[in-house]
């Protein structure tokens, strides 16, 4: 072989790993929408972990573009629409029907996968029906405030026998408005007193406890929402402030402080719509994936907090908690 032919032969076996790196495929991308921020999610974590369990794992064959409203709803649009022009694979809309619907207003043909209680997604007209939800759209809801609301109001009853009021903490910008009505009638059927409290920013809690504590209010039920899971923090320290039982919609409150909750397991919601994605991804359509209802709940007691309000749990009640915090 003459030196020239040789040297050219190696230049063309240096260019082959190059040219083989061109011809893969490129890597899928997630898009995660979500109405609360990275520092306070409480659902990301269980949502890698189901992906995993289906075979993707970040950074090895498939990537996540994460876009966080961080509780200001009228960014979800813009945030949706700036991850259809990612040309991600499938969007992941966590929060609420609210988060979906933006999605939606953004896409018609990428894949939509929602996780999240709020209202029924076939009367907010998201599918057409839970069995064959048909478009791009499909997904997991959890039960949220309409189902679990009396629930925390018998709680409530149990603990506090001699308690005739209670407060309900409402966002109005979302759908707890609509979410918040079963408590109320559950309170009503007690014969409770109850009043009705709003907030979506920072300074409209500190408002909204002050004015139940002037009203002394006996406790208080705080209706799910992103706002409020990011919040929580400020939730249990002016709950604990103003000294006021309150019932929570996550245990992630209860592990911050609060006094107890009862409300959807998330790690159950988000194994379950990560499940969803990983079969997207490989090549099912949403079309053909029924909605699934999360149906696992937790029912969580903080007892150092209750000391601290000189409560005391009855016992019946104890042995029903899922996890008791001392």
């Amino acid at each position: 072989m003459k030196r020239r032919e040789f040297i050219a032969g190696l230049g063309s076996a240096a260019a082959w790993p190059v040219v083989a790196r061109a011809q893969q495929p490129a890597m899928p991308v997630i898009g995660h929408l979500n109405a609360g921020s990275a520092n306070t999610s409480i659902s990301l974590a269980a949502f890698l972990q189901g992906l995993k369990e289906s075979g993707f794992v970040k950074g090895r064959n498939v990537n996540i573009e994460n876009r966080w409203a961080d509780g200001r709803y009228d960014r979800l649009p813009a945030l949706a629409a700036d991850l259809v022009n990612r040309k991600v694979a499938v969007i992941y809309a966590v929060g609420g029907s609210f988060v979906t619907a933006a999605a939606r207003e953004a896409t018609s043909t990428i894949p939509i996968v929602f996780q999240g209680g709020g209202l029924d997604p076939v009367r907010t007209g998201l599918v057409a029906s839970l069995s064959r939800p048909g478009g791009n759209i499909t997904g997991v809801m959890n039960l949220g405030g309409l189902a679990l609301g009396p629930k925390q109001i018998e709680f409530l009853r149990e603990l506090l026998p001699t308690a005739s009021s209670v407060g309900v903490l409402v966002n109005r910008s979302t759908f707890g408005e609509a979410n918040s009505i079963s408590t109320r009638e559950a309170a009503r059927a007690l014969r409770w007193e109850f009043h009705v409290e709003y907030a979506s920013t920072e300074a409209d809690l500190e408002t909204a406890f002050a004015n139940l504590a002037q009203r002394r209010i006996g406790a208080l039920v705080v209706i799910g929402d992103p706002f409020f899971s990011d919040h929580r923090a400020q939730i249990v320290a002016l709950a604990a402030r103003y000294a006021i039982p309150t019932s929570h919609f996550s245990r992630a409150f209860v592990v911050e402080g609060g006094l107890m909750s009862y409300g959807a397991d998330l790690r159950e919601t988000n194994r379950l719509g990560s499940t969803y994605v990983g079969r997207i991804l490989k090549g099912e359509k949403p079309s053909d994936l029924p909605v699934q209802q999360a149906t696992r709940v937790e029912f969580a007691i903080n007892m150092k907090t209750a000391k601290s309000l000189g409560l005391t749990f009855p016992l019946d009640l104890l042995a029903r908690a899922d996890e008791v915090i001392e």
